[in-house]
């Protein structure tokens, strides 16, 4: 069967996440891009001094898949590159942890923009 406590766990923290997000565009003047960089960053400063991992383990899926999520799995696979490439690692490391994700979004978006026809706002 399923943990409904599990269910729980990453929905709040998901939703959790996801609320700073708006209090961060209703309360600032930051751009929605900066906020996605800062939740990116936010990701892979958390993975570079360890404290995404426990976050992992607790709440699941409801940090891994917000952007952080992607910015802990740059980090991570930049780190497992250094560790077995060395410096080419790193700069590989990180795009090879992501390519699957990175596939998928580039495929989705070509396929979307076959499907429908993108108007300008007036």
């Amino acid at each position: 069967m399923f943990d409904v406590l599990m269910y729980l766990k990453v929905f709040a923290i998901g939703g959790l996440v996801c609320m700073i997000g708006q209090v961060l565009v209703i309360t600032t003047k930051m751009t929605s891009a900066r906020i996605l960089v800062t939740f990116l960053l936010l990701g892979v400063f958390l993975e570079a001094v360890g404290a995404f991992e426990p976050m992992k383990q607790f709440a699941g899926s409801g940090v891994t898949i917000p952007i952080m999520g992607f910015g802990y799995s740059l980090a991570k696979g930049a780190i497992e590159g250094a560790n077995s490439s060395g410096i080419l690692g790193v700069l590989t490391g990180g795009l090879t942890a992501t390519a699957a994700g990175i596939t998928v979004a580039v495929v989705v978006a070509f396929v979307v923009a076959l499907i429908f026809n993108s108007k300008t706002k007036k």
